[in-house]
């Protein structure tokens, strides 16, 4: 492989800093890369070797999509990556597309990371009847590659369409992609994907990883078309959940009386998984079809959560009386809570206030319970947000939280802000729900907020008040005071109690 070393240093750092840092090589170096500010620490560290050296304005930089930003880093050096988006770009100017080999490498001073080109790549759908289900397109694609990538399953479907080698994927997947794709660079690389590649796919995965130009697919039908035609379900009524490579809790946000819902399963295990999920919920009574193997000789469709083979959708038509609203606003009684929780009215009008749009990032800085993050993820299955939680306790009841609610993909991150805000990628909104009057929590925070993005703060305390009437001064904004009363007995009455009043302010990047 032809490498690309990409580094970034803090104005401390020396070149044997970064030395410590670079990983075993497979391949040849030709080129260090890293931030124009830090061209003369370059020199010095490529001298010993005999390496180019190639440097970027941090502007040019940031314009580039890396795994691993860093908000702290954009605060110093201009740029959420110095030493991955180097590589990258860098490695991508010899003809990309550019994979990371080795991903970000650091040190307290030093950070080091490892990019190389990656070949065009044709996708080719397959169902599970193999070879005999190919389109034209399809077969002539896997008969011009010199190397096959695929699961074994799906390249003993193709041995008698292809001479080319065969690669089975290793596990973990996703991790392995660039290094696989970087040692086989100069080849005409097919990669086989299980019915439509787009589709819950790896497709998807390629397209994110180089690029819509540097991927062509072609694609077959999906289990979820076939599943739709067999159940005799209108493919744009039903709700799909995917369990492959994630928690199969993510039902639990889509369980409503009267839905049609699809599960791809993981393997045999996820059906029991579902009726389970179902009686825990009060969606027992739904009907519950396994189908297995579509469009194979072995194709199979019954109701048998306990017999099922390792290729299998779950089809479920919901009939119960459970079932969460989609508006934000949960019941308090819905989550699990030592009290701090920020309470159903008051969590309404924040949501309203962060106003999250599909696939948005959310910072939920002194997560408590983790309300506000969950129901940011229940607005829209793009959404993603961090909880921030320095109790340990309380971080682990905001992930309880979240697989009960149906968003088991929230991200927690334990410790206090502002230092556990280090290395998050930048957020499109925050909420500061606890830990706001520490030092340098805001100041991160807003530093790192995207532009256009919005920042909610909920103060009880006269001292939280405080800050927040001093930053809104320096800042603008808008703040607005909630108070609400709740009914509650008192003896054979009703009367009135209450909550304590919450100063809100809002501001906008």
């Amino acid at each position: 492989m032809r490498l690309v070393l990409g580094f970034g240093a803090r104005s401390t750092a020396t070149a044997d800093d970064v030395e410590a840092l670079l990983p075993p090589r497979d391949g040849t170096v030709i080129a260090l890369s890293t931030v124009d500010t830090r061209a003369d620490l370059a020199r010095r560290v490529a001298d010993r070797h005999g390496w180019q050296v190639v440097t970027h304005p941090a502007g040019a930089l940031a314009d580039v999509a890396v795994p691993n930003p860093s908000a702290a880093v954009a605060a110093h050096a201009g740029t959420p990556s110095v030493a991955e988006a180097a590589a990258l770009l860098t490695a991508a100017a010899s003809g990309g597309p550019a994979v990371l080999v080795t991903a970000k490498r650091a040190s307290d001073v030093a950070t080091v990371a490892v990019a190389a080109l990656a070949p065009p790549v044709t996708v080719v759908g397959i169902g599970a009847d193999g070879a005999g289900s190919l389109s034209p397109a399809g077969r002539a694609a896997i008969a011009a590659g010199t190397v096959v990538f695929g699961s074994a399953r799906q390249l003993d479907l193709v041995g008698g369409v292809t001479t080319a080698e065969r690669v089975a994927w290793p596990s973990p997947l996703v991790p392995s992609l660039p290094r696989l794709l970087a040692a086989h660079h100069a080849a005409r690389v097919v990669v086989l994907a299980s019915g439509d590649p787009m589709y819950h796919g790896i497709g998807g995965t390629l397209v994110r990883l180089l690029g819509a130009g540097h991927v062509h697919v072609v694609p077959h039908p999906s289990s979820v078309s076939l599943a739709c035609a067999r159940l005799g379900w209108p493919l744009d009524d039903v709700e799909v959940v995917s369990a492959v490579g994630r928690c199969v809790d993510a039902l639990r946000r889509v369980l409503h009386d009267g839905r049609r819902i699809l599960v791809l399963s993981a393997g045999a295990g996820t059906p029991p998984q579902v009726a389970e999920i179902l009686r825990e919920t009060g969606f027992g009574a739904s009907d519950v079809t396994v189908l297995e193997s579509l469009g194979g000789p072995d194709e199979r469709v019954h109701h048998d959560v306990t017999a099922a083979g390792p290729l299998n959708v779950v089809a479920v038509a919901c009939r119960g009386t459970g079932g969460l609203p989609v508006v934000p606003g949960l019941d308090d009684g819905a989550y699990t809570s030592d009290g701090q929780l920020t309470k159903r009215e008051i969590r309404a009008v924040t949501l309203a206030a962060l106003g999250p749009r599909p696939g948005e990032l959310l910072w939920d800085v002194g997560a408590g319970s983790g309300s506000i993050a969950v129901e940011w993820l229940r607005a829209h299955r793009s959404c993603r947000a961090v909880a921030v939680e320095r109790d340990p306790v309380r971080a682990e009841r905001v992930a309880l939280n979240a697989r009960a609610l149906g968003v088991p993909h929230l991200s927690t991150v334990l410790g206090a802000a502002p230092d556990a805000l280090d290395g998050l990628a930048p957020p499109d909104a925050v909420f500061i729900g606890g830990g706001f009057t520490a030092a340098g929590v805001f100041e991160r925070c807003w530093s790192a907020l995207r532009p256009g993005g919005r920042l909610v703060v909920n103060a009880v305390t006269v001292e939280s008040e405080r800050l927040v009437a001093d930053l809104h001064a320096v800042h603008g904004g808008t703040l607005t005071r909630l108070a609400v009363q709740r009914a509650a007995p008192v003896g054979g009455f009703l009367a009135w109690r209450p909550m304590m009043p919450v100063t809100q302010w809002v501001v906008w990047r």
